[in-house]
Formats: C-alpha cells, structure tokens, sequence
C-alpha cells in the first residue's frame, strides 16, 4: 500500500466510501468528518456511500446527507433522493426479498446457537436483503477469528458472505458492492465504471470492502484497514495516515487542497 500523498487528485470525478469506520469513527460521525462530506459535495463530486447498513439507514442517508446516492446492503440496493422525493432501486422484487428475509432467520438462529457472544445486529429489523449478525459494535468485541467462523457458516448455508468492521453481512444473490455501484453509475450518471476508473476514488476499511479495492485504481484505505491486513482478497492501493473519520478528512483535503494555497483546507468548527 503507497501513501496517500502518492495518489494522482487531478481529475477526480467521484468518490465512493464505506461508513462505518471509514467516514465514522468508533461508531459516530464527527463534525469534521461529516463537514468534509459537504465540502466534497460543494466541490461538484458525485459522493456516494457504499455501504452494508440497512434499507432504513440508507432511506435517511439519500434524504438527509450531501449525497448524490447510496448503496445498500452491500449491494442489494441503490437510494438516491431527487426532485422532492426518494427513489428507490431493488435488484430483486419485494416478494422475493420476502422470500429470502424468512430464510435468512432461520440461518441466523443457528449461527446464534454455534458462535457464543455474536447477535442479530441492532439494525437487522430495518434490512430488506441481508442478514447482520454483530460480532464487535454492540456486544464485547470478538477476534476476526469468530467473523471468519460467522462467515463460514453463512457460506455453508448457501450465502454470500463478507466480514465489515463491525458485522458479517450474508445474501442470497450475486451482488456485491461493486456490482451495484456499477448498475448506479450507468444508469443514474451513465458513467461506465471501466471507462471511467481513473476519475474515480474509493475508500473504506475493511474485507468487505476488498472487490472495490480489487477494481478501483485509486482505492484507498483509512489507516484501520490495516487490522484487516493479511486477511484481505485484495488491499487498497494506498492509504492514509490516520484512522477512520481522520482518515476521511486526510482524503478530502487531498483531494480538495490547492497546492497554491500557503494553508491548508481546515474542516474543523469555527471558533465562537
């Protein structure tokens, strides 16, 4: 991984980001983190988050953030919030993720009942296609051993399955989150992701992460990922040198900064 002082900015049309330990930081979004999501999107980027939280976090996420639209569900959806109303784009219908949602309990009821200290995650009643099961945000954090076991036995029941930073995340279905960001670009913004891979930039932090890694030229990594390192399909091709919401605003002002200009972007709150 290079340093993010290393990554051409020129050129950059968009910016896709995890959440969750990426733009937060040990669970909540700071001032700063969130200012530089503004600047971003003042800036005339297309921002999206690209992340595994709920339909329900997601709903709010496109309403209320400088957004342009977010994935969901690690790719089982795209929200994007225009001329006044929410729209909304399901890979699979509503009787089908019914259908899904009722297979997916029981999985999760075994997985309870085989890894002691995991649960549902809180957010699990706001999700339309995923199962969350929480093995380090609201119950006493365990080793990425039991993730990876979680993850095994989502696997063996038929699922995909990818470890975040703070669940594991299992579907029926193909997608993933580059998947959909591409179903997005093409057809919200008609930017063909292959084509246009150089103008783009991702971040995030952990192994669910790893197709955008994998794919994006300018993928980077908050300095967290490293938690993750050798346990990863595909790392980030640089990353930055402080952590989480920090690690975001490093990005930005990378992105952002003038070289002309003798100081530099400031996203901290003003003094009173």
């Amino acid at each position: 991984m290079k340093a993010l002082a290393e990554l051409d900015a020129s050129g950059i049309r968009a910016v896709l980001l995890d959440i969750d330990e990426t733009l937060t930081t040990a669970g909540k979004l700071t001032s700063e983190a969130y200012a530089a999501l503004e600047h971003l999107h003042a800036a005339g980027k297309i921002v999206v988050p690209v992340t595994g939280r709920p339909a329900g976090w997601c709903d709010h996420i496109a309403r209320m953030w400088p957004v342009d639209a977010v994935v969901g569900e690690n790719g089982a959806f795209y929200f994007f919030f225009s001329e006044s109303r929410l729209h909304k784009r399901f890979l699979d219908d509503a009787a089908t993720r019914a259908q899904k949602r009722a297979r997916l309990e029981g999985i999760g009821r075994r997985i309870l009942a085989e890894v002691p200290g995991c649960a549902l995650a809180a957010d699990q009643p706001y999700r339309e296609a995923d199962l969350a099961i929480d093995y380090c945000e609201d119950v006493p954090p365990l080793p990425l051993d039991a993730a990876e076991r979680i993850a095994a036995l989502m696997q063996e029941a038929g699922l995909n399955a990818k470890i975040s930073s703070i669940h594991v995340n299992g579907w029926f279905g193909g997608y993933d989150k580059l998947a959909t960001s591409r179903i997005l670009f093409e057809e919200r913004f008609g930017l063909d992701l292959d084509r246009s891979n150089r103008e783009f930039v991702f971040v995030g932090d952990s192994q669910n992460d790893a197709p955008m890694f994998a794919f994006f030229r300018n993928s980077v990594g908050v300095a967290n990922v490293r938690r993750f390192e050798g346990r990863l399909a595909a790392p980030p091709k640089y990353v930055t040198g402080a952590a989480s919401g920090a690690g975001f605003v490093e990005l930005v002002k990378h992105l952002l900064g003038n070289p002309e200009r003798s100081e530099p972007l400031s996203f901290s709150k003003p003094e009173r």
